[in-house]
């Protein structure tokens, strides 16, 4: 008799796909990508990482699924990270200053923008957009139709994934758009 989730010819069961697909892509992985895999319509995918998700949360694995970036990736829980610590490499990047923080929320919460603009909401330099474009947190987007046509600067995957967020949809809301709440403390 073939067990439940396999195919009656051969192959892994669909959980397993689901896994090793996760496992292996080593980013996050879109629910299209997944239902390809998986050989399966779109909604029958998500039931099947819904699925994958608890029994892995409830297996007490080591990991878990997380829904970031437009995908889902399985990532060590934060309880379990600092005991993996001598596993890890590199050491982590030096935190961000508040002025590349200042200049980074204007670039999520505006883009595409300017430096020009930037600076003028800032009140001061953007220097840092060259810190964060190395950190690959923002990247050009296209020129601007203005005079001279300057760099349009919008924010990458990786700014997603870093904050833990799924789409710039999620980013709290501004106050009447107003930045200082978010920029100076």
């Amino acid at each position: 008799m073939t067990p439940p989730g396999r195919s009656a010819l051969t192959g892994p069961s669909r959980q397993a796909l689901l896994g090793a697909a996760l496992l292996a892509a080593g980013r996050p992985v879109t629910l299209r990508e997944l239902a390809l895999v998986l050989g399966v319509p779109e909604d029958a995918a998500l039931r099947e990482v819904t699925a994958f998700t608890a029994q892995v949360a409830s297996a007490d694995l080591g990991f878990v699924v997380e829904a970031v970036a437009g995908g889902y990736r399985l990532v060590v829980p934060p309880a379990t990270a600092p005991h993996l610590s001598p596993l890890l490499s590199p050491p982590p990047l030096p935190a961000l200053s508040s002025a590349a923080l200042e200049v980074l929320a204007v670039i999520a919460y505006r883009q595409p923008v300017t430096r020009v603009e930037i600076e003028a909401m800032r009140g001061g330099s953007a220097s840092t957009v060259v810190t964060l474009q190395e950190r690959e947190l923002v990247k050009v987007v296209g020129r601007s139709d203005a005079v001279g046509q300057p760099l349009l600067y919008g924010t990458t995957e990786r700014f997603l994934l870093e904050f833990g967020l799924t789409s710039l949809a999620e980013l709290p809301p501004l106050e009447s758009g107003n930045f200082a709440h978010l920029l100076r403390s």
